[in-house]
């Protein structure tokens, strides 16, 4: 289908903009929950190895890698009377709820059929979450051609996101604790995170309906293809970099919210506290951070975003028991850092996709999202990955139940750097790539 013109593009309603919004309230809690709650469910619930469990964790969302730059390849070529994108997403929406209960739904033991349970339901979940992600993203780049209202569609968004982030990560471990903990706390948290999915998911299949794909996109076909695409574009491959380091600290601070409750602040209760400190502060800082960036650019916004993060995180070394009034507000630090990590990313790769189209005269957001998405995935599971693998070497002592062991001291430290200095760390080192971004003039 040809592009139509920019003055005869319709402008997209307000039910276009909260049902496409919607749809970041069901990514936010497939992105946060399995981060923040999997890996300690199958070392502290289940008694699988810290190491074997942080390969339960990243393998299946690893298979994303290689999945979703062929789902945004596929899409991209997708004809159909709904669009290239909303059959997609629909079978995405309908598919993941419940597969997302079946991950915690696995049978009591033995061991090495909990993790192989979870493994492989796990990796059908992140293979439901693909379908939905990448034609999600995707649809903003061709859904309007007016850069205000993509850029109005984008703001929506990370409403809804900062809404999500806070509705599964704080709800999700107080559905945990009000259950009574255990496995069937576990499970009564999968349906609640479960719901949240289906009415984010769907609602914005539903709340899209009315608009109309105004540009046709190129197909690169194979998936090779795909990443050559996307690694040639220089903004794009510097954003991307720097995205992926960042979702690896973060992903690492997610999977060491429980442990860090437990074994340095003395208080497994204080987790949901430590999560709610650092999302909450993302529904109201994140509007300051869009007005900063529309002030002084989004690059720098983002620059700034990171070094708040990191000198929070740093500062999350001094924790020890009797210090969580201490830690939780160094907590809404790093939150309000988080908030600005998470909405910049997104404000900018709607701009490299225009940039691209500029210069190219195609339009291929399926391509850029597939693979961005892909990144993305990786980076937060492998951060739940690395910790498992560093907890596993530090000698940490899994359990079932509520079964009490005595962690070594190397797993206490372990543990302490890896909420702390590790992801501080990580998010600094993306600061030098997120510098050398500029997009190209577009000609």
């Amino acid at each position: 289908m040809a592009g139509l013109p920019l003055t005869s593009a319709p402008s997209l309603g307000r039910g276009t903009h909260l049902g496409y919004a919607l749809g970041s309230v069901g990514t936010a809690a497939f992105g946060t929950v399995p981060g923040l709650l999997l890996l300690y469910y199958l070392t502290d619930v289940r008694g699988v190895g810290a190491g074997v469990a942080g390969l339960v964790v990243f393998a299946p969302k690893a298979w994303d890698v290689l999945l979703n730059p062929w789902v945004g390849a596929r899409s991209d070529s997708t004809t159909h009377r709904w669009g290239p994108r909303r059959p997609w997403m629909l079978a995405g929406g309908l598919a993941l709820p419940p597969l997302f209960v079946l991950v915690f739904a696995g049978p009591g033991g033995p061991t090495w059929l909990a993790a192989t349970w979870v493994a492989v339901a796990f990796l059908l979940a992140a293979t439901a979450y693909g379908l939905f992600q990448v034609p999600y993203v995707a649809q903003p780049a061709e859904i309007t051609l007016d850069p205000g209202e993509r850029s109005t569609l984008v703001s929506w968004r990370v409403a809804a996101l900062a809404l999500g982030i806070l509705l599964a990560g704080a709800g999700a471990p107080a559905v945990l604790d009000l259950a009574g903990g255990g496995r069937a706390g576990y499970l009564a948290m999968a349906g609640f995170v479960a719901v949240l999915l289906a009415v984010g998911m769907l609602g914005a299949v539903v709340g899209t309906r009315s608009a109309r794909t105004l540009t046709r996109v190129h197909s690169e076909g194979r998936l090779r293809d795909t990443l050559r695409v996307a690694a040639r574009v220089r903004p794009f491959r510097l954003l991307l970099a720097a995205f992926v380091v960042q979702a690896l600290g973060i992903g690492v601070m997610l999977a060491g919210v429980p442990y860090y409750a437990r074994q340095v602040l003395g208080d497994p209760a204080a987790g949901t506290l430590l999560f709610a400190a650092l999302v909450g502060p993302a529904i109201v800082v994140m509007p300051l951070w869009l007005r900063l960036g529309r002030r002084v650019g989004k690059r720098t916004g983002l620059l700034a975003a990171g070094t708040v993060f990191a000198v929070g995180a740093a500062g999350l070394s001094l924790g020890a028991p009797g210090r969580t009034a201490l830690v939780l507000g160094l907590v809404v630090v790093v939150g309000i850092g988080y908030a600005g990590l998470q909405m910049f990313p997104l404000a900018m790769l709607p701009d490299v996709v225009a940039a691209d189209e500029a210069a190219s005269g195609r339009r291929r957001a399926g391509v850029f999202t597939g693979v961005w998405t892909a990144a993305e995935t990786l980076g937060l599971a492998v951060g739940p990955g690395l910790l498992g693998g560093l907890l596993a070497l530090a000698g940490y002592r899994s359990s079932v139940g509520d079964a009490v062991v005595t962690q070594t001291a190397a797993a206490d430290t372990t543990v302490l750097l890896g909420f702390s200095l590790l992801p501080a760390a990580l998010v600094l080192a993306s600061l030098p790539l997120i510098a050398r971004y500029r997009l190209e003039p577009a000609p």
